[in-house]
C-alpha cells in the first residue's frame, strides 16, 4: 500500500507541474508537457514505474534548473522519483501483474 501512495504522489507531483510547464511557449514546453503527462499516467497505473519514475526526476530536477520559482518543491518530487525507481512498483500495480511481485529475501 505504501508504494501506492509513492506512486501516485509522484504522478501528481508531474501534473502539478503542468502550470510552470504551460509558462514555456515553444516545442521543449510542449514536449515536456507531453512527457510529464505520460510519465504521470504510468506512475499512477504502475506501468514500467522504474523507467517512468526515473525520467519523472530527471524532468523535475531539470524544471529545478530551468525555473527557479519551484526549486525545492522539484528537487524532493525528483527525489520521490528516484527512491521509487529504486523500490520499484509494489504489488497493486500493472508490471505486478505482468512480471509477478518481486519479493525481496
Amino acid at each position: 500500500m505504501g508504494l501506492l501512495i509513492l506512486r501516485l504522489a509522484g504522478g501528481f507531483s508531474l501534473l502539478d507541474m503542468q502550470q510552470v510547464l504551460s509558462d514555456l511557449g515553444d516545442t521543449a514546453g510542449v514536449l515536456l508537457r507531453c512527457a510529464s503527462f505520460a510519465d504521470a499516467v504510468l506512475l499512477c497505473i504502475g506501468l514500467g514505474t522504474p523507467i517512468a519514475a526515473t525520467s519523472g526526476a530527471v524532468i523535475q530536477i531539470g524544471m529545478a534548473a530551468l525555473d527557479h520559482r519551484c526549486t525545492s518543491l522539484s528537487v524532493v518530487a525528483g527525489a520521490l522519483g528516484l527512491a521509487l525507481a529504486m523500490l520499484g512498483p509494489g504489488a497493486w500495480s500493472v508490471d505486478a501483474r505482468i512480471f509477478g511481485r518481486k519479493r525481496i529475501l
